[in-house]
């Protein structure tokens, strides 16, 4: 785990950095750290080495905008995210990263499309859909990719935006939302060996760069205005869900 080039170093503090941006300033960039660690550690290997980074800036996050969830958006959305998780964890040995992420590279940009064309056409006019269905599919996609490939993000990400949530709304809901589910995840991770003494010895290691990444996208995310925020999310899933399809 540790025999790691200077480059290797260098890769995962970036990819530890992102993912403290990400969850307290610019959502979106935390995807990008994924294939970051991908380079330098095996593919499901990596995903339980991302994992407790994730956790160390969901804290962060929920401790900075725990006031601005919306609490009704989350209550609706994680029964059927821990149904997804837990169907993720029984396909993990029968599907593999690369089958998965073009599946969800599609979904993502079909998603962005959809809510372009709503913005754009019909300026706000179009319904925004409140049955049960909705969030059922976008908590179960977003339950099953976070347990495989901790690529959730952009699917949540299209989904508050749907909702029409401000700023600080998008990020408090998106904090507590993701710290919940990702401490549920915790005991199938070790189970499936993905969490290990040493993996965990390599996020201590780079635990203080996740803490320098959460204080920069605090500072950040304060001089972002609304509609440039909402831009830099969508863009971000956009370049994420492409990075998936190859």
């Amino acid at each position: 785990m540790f025999d790691f080039t200077a480059s290797d170093w260098i890769i995962i503090g970036i990819a530890a950095l992102l993912i403290g941006i990400s969850k307290t300033g610019i959502p979106g960039l935390g995807i990008l750290a994924i294939p970051l660690v991908a380079w330098v550690i095996p593919a499901k290997a990596s995903t339980g080495v991302i994992l407790p980074m994730l956790i160390v800036g969901d804290l962060f996050a929920v401790r900075y905008y725990r006031r601005h969830a919306v609490w009704p958006h989350l209550i609706r959305l994680i029964p059927w995210a821990v149904t997804g998780i837990i169907i993720g964890y029984l396909i993990m040995g029968k599907i593999n990263d690369r089958q998965l992420r073009p599946i969800i590279g599609i979904v993502v940009l079909a998603m962005l499309g959809v809510n372009y064309w709503r913005n754009s056409r019909m300026k706000g006019e179009i319904s925004i859909p409140t049955q049960w269905w909705f969030a059922a599919l976008f908590g179960l996609l977003a339950g099953i990719t976070t347990m495989m490939a901790n690529a959730a993000g952009p699917i949540l990400a299209i989904y508050l935006l749907a909702m029409q949530l401000p700023k600080n709304e998008f990020l408090g809901t998106g904090a507590w939302y993701f710290l919940l589910l990702n401490c549920f995840k915790v005991p199938f991770s070790m189970n499936l060996g993905l969490i290990n003494p040493n993996s965990l010895s390599l996020n201590l290691i780079n635990l203080p760069i996740i803490i320098i990444g959460a204080f920069l996208g605090i500072r950040l995310v304060k001089f972002i205005p609304e509609k440039t925020f909402a831009l830099t999310v969508q863009i971000l899933a956009a370049l994420a869900a492409i990075k998936l399809l190859f």
